[in-house]
């Protein structure tokens, strides 16, 4: 259903990043994925009586470099509070986490829109929290708790309802996902619940300055997904608007098999959760050295060094955007680059681009097909750019590259020895060229004609059997300087 252009979504997003502390957030239970259930725990993640939890003073440090990479206010106090509920995979009854008085507010994220503009998306707040276990319905009509996740460190990151398309809340999750990657403190893992989000959805008449009802969408594990469950609820909401319907504020679950999403149970407010300050945590302070101190160590945030790419580099916005997609990617582009030797402007934007052409091409594939990051690539430093340069200077044709590439893949070795040893240095004698010139064309005296009778098509012919019987190693433009001399005197002397 095409939605109505007298409506417009308006649309919050709630995301939760897991964040890659070693232990959890209150205690020294480890976070690492994968084990058995049930066995990173201890008395503090069961919620056992008298127990007390201590905060992870790396939480805090990666919450203010999130808050920082988002121009939030980093508050010099917040505290924590209890957020009431019960719910099988929380042992505790309650949750810990923050309300009145959250460490980051304000503050926005930048998206970019397909007609080349940016829009911000305004952040109401960043706060920390615990996580809670995972229930696993699937097991012969029985649920199962792991607590595993129990006491994982959080952030949530709560948008305005500034979102106005199901387009724009993919744009933003994906700037989400790309920051705090970026700044090492999540790896992004949608699929494993490293990063989670929720989608708060309503409808209203264009022009309206007040909001519709709203209802939360849950249980959207890719951004995909996170599109579709949007677009559905907003037609959803936007039929029962037009067949007179009043909607209801509820939670539904999202089901990517079926398309569509469900009841859960009704949208609760946060009178519900009876928050109150929790008395077993002091207050969280947070000086200025301490700020200016993670301030200094953060990286380049991702859209600015896509900008800098653009100028510094001369790249078009696609490259750039795709060298910057992943910070490890990034930093393997410039550490090629920083390989290359200086030249004058035109021949080291050319080496630049094929640096960029090679990582966003060859590079990529490879990690794709061997199932790693950038991380474990074995390729050495430098090694990409000294092949690069050999293919510049003529040493190699951009034929020769490509079987040189596999090789230095299975060696790890240097190009040039590699070039020795297997004879790959490109022919640039001229004698040579043009006596393989001439042989061609005396074997071919049909196509030879085909070409002095106009059809130019048969040069890429005579250009592609040169190749083929100097095994690649030709230089292509004095192949196709001494071809267009040759035919030219052969047109001349009839």
């Amino acid at each position: 259903m095409k939605f109505s252009e007298a409506y417009e979504p308006v649309i919050g997003l709630e995301v939760h990043a897991q964040l890659l502390t070693e232990s959890k957030a209150f205690c020294g239970c480890t976070t690492k994925f994968g084990n058995e259930p049930n066995t990173n725990v201890c008395p503090i993640c069961l919620g056992m009586p008298g127990v007390l939890p201590v905060l992870n003073k790396n939480v805090v440090e990666f919450v203010i470099r999130m808050g920082l990479a988002t121009n939030c206010r980093i508050a010099p106090r917040s505290i924590f509070a209890r957020k009431n509920y019960f719910y099988p995979d929380l042992p505790k009854g309650y949750q810990i986490s923050q309300y009145e008085e959250p460490i980051c507010t304000g503050g926005y994220v930048e998206i970019d829109l397909e007609d080349g503009t940016r829009k911000k998306i305004g952040l109401t707040r960043i706060h920390m929290e615990e996580d809670a276990g995972k229930s696993i319905h699937d097991q012969d009509a029985q649920t199962l708790m792991d607590i595993n996740r129990c006491g994982g460190p959080l952030i949530e990151i709560v948008s305005e309802p500034d979102v106005r398309s199901p387009r724009e809340a993919y744009l933003y999750l994906y700037k989400i996902r790309q920051i705090v990657t970026y700044l090492g403190i999540c790896d992004g893992n949608m699929e494993e619940g490293s990063l989670r989000c929720d989608a708060n959805v309503s409808v209203r008449k264009k022009g309206e300055t007040s909001f519709g009802t709203k209802t939360e969408v849950k249980n959207m594990n890719s951004f995909r997904n996170v599109e579709r469950a949007i677009e559905f609820e907003m037609n959803r909401q936007l039929r029962m608007l037009e067949d007179g319907e009043a909607v209801v504020q509820e939670t539904l679950l999202w089901d990517a098999d079926k398309n569509a999403a469900y009841p859960m149970r009704s949208k609760e407010e946060a009178h519900d959760y009876r928050y109150f300050p929790d008395p077993d945590l002091v207050p969280v302070l947070v000086d200025e050295p301490w700020i200016e101190r993670v301030k200094s160590n953060l990286p380049e945030h991702p859209t600015t060094r896509r900008d800098r790419f653009i100028s510094e580099y001369s790249l078009p916005w696609y490259d750039a955007n795709i060298l910057c997609e992943e910070r490890g990617i990034a930093d393997f582009f410039e550490a090629e680059i920083s390989h290359l030797h200086k030249d004058d402007g035109a021949k080291q934007k050319e080496k630049i681009k094929l640096v960029a052409n090679w990582v966003m091409t060859s590079v990529l594939r490879e990690l794709g097909q061997r199932k790693i990051r950038i991380e474990d690539f074995s390729l050495p430093t430098g090694r990409l750019a000294s092949m690069i340069e050999l293919q510049v200077d003529g040493t190699i044709s951009s034929r020769i590259s490509k079987e040189l590439w596999d090789e230095m893949l299975e060696s790890n070795e240097d190009p040039k020895v590699i070039i020795e040893k297997k004879g790959l240095a490109q022919v640039s004698d001229e004698g040579a060229i043009e006596k393989i010139v001439n042989e061609v064309l005396e074997k071919n005296k049909l196509q030879v004609e085909k070409f002095l009778s106009g059809s130019e098509r048969v040069f890429g012919f005579f250009v592609g059997e040169v190749m083929k019987a100097t095994k690649g190693k030709a230089n292509p433009t004095l192949v196709n300087s001494i071809l267009k001399r040759r035919l030219s005197e052969t047109v001349l002397s009839k």
